[in-house]
């Protein structure tokens, strides 16, 4: 069964001012032959052309549906199975810290690797934590449930001095 039996590029073939009927005898009685991938032009022609048609094709409708090019949605999508209710993404409940204003923390990355070749100042640069922004705060919301969104109060707690901001939207 050939392409242009099933109908996916008569309308091209027909454009390019080919008949469809010869160009799919033609295409099953090429034998096939051994191509050179800088020139494939020179060695098979017929064949050549409709593989730029198809790639054409494919850029065209990638470029209309733009989905097909973006990354996953990170949104929740575990369920559990004796309750039905949402369950958090255990990657970010390990990796970042929610602060009680709602603000995410986490460490920098590299923080543990190779600190034997690392200067002093930049393992020092390291150990620091870096805030996450709205839209990543926002992100990370989603993926969590309400448990770990609830305030904790930890006796002698690092963080005590940062979870309450003052003037700062979030």
């Amino acid at each position: 069964m050939d392409l242009f039996d099933t109908g996916l590029l008569r309308p091209i073939a027909v454009s390019l001012g080919r008949r469809v009927d010869r160009v799919g005898h033609l295409s099953s009685a090429v034998p096939p032959r051994v191509c050179s991938s800088v020139y494939p032009r020179t060695c098979d022609p017929l064949r050549a052309s409709l593989l730029t048609v198809q790639t054409s094709i494919l850029q065209r409708v990638t470029a209309l549906v733009p989905s097909l090019t973006l990354q996953p949605a990170r949104s929740i999508t575990y369920y559990s199975v004796t309750t039905g209710k949402r369950k958090s993404c255990k990657s970010v409940t390990e990796r970042f810290m929610r602060l009680h204003c709602g603000l995410w923390i986490r460490r920098k990355a590299g923080y543990k690797k190779k600190l034997w070749k690392k200067l002093p100042a930049r393992r020092r640069r390291l150990r620091e934590h870096v805030i996450c922004n709205k839209t990543q705060s926002k992100l990370l919301d989603k993926m969590t449930t309400s448990f770990w969104k609830r305030r904790n109060w930890f006796l002698n707690d690092p963080y005590l001095t940062y979870h309450d901001r003052n003037n700062l939207k979030v």
